[in-house]
């Protein structure tokens, strides 16, 4: 009977990875996409200086000189 039970759907179940390695695929999406989130967000704030800076300079070049 044990034998039976192992090859019906409970047994097919048990025995199936293809779930587990979705699971895996989408740990690791989930991890790229977090480390993209904190590298974008990390840069932004940098580069919102940098452009601070170049429109400052932009704004002073187009200022007459005394």
């Amino acid at each position: 009977m044990s034998a039976r039970i192992a090859r019906g759907p409970i047994g097919r179940f048990a025995s199936d990875r293809t779930g587990a390695t979705a699971i895996e695929y989408a740990l690791i999406a989930t991890l790229i996409s977090v480390a993209i989130v904190l590298g974008a967000t990390a840069l932004g704030g940098q580069l919102g200086v940098v452009f601070q800076g170049l429109a400052d300079k932009v704004v002073a070049a187009g200022q007459p000189s005394p």
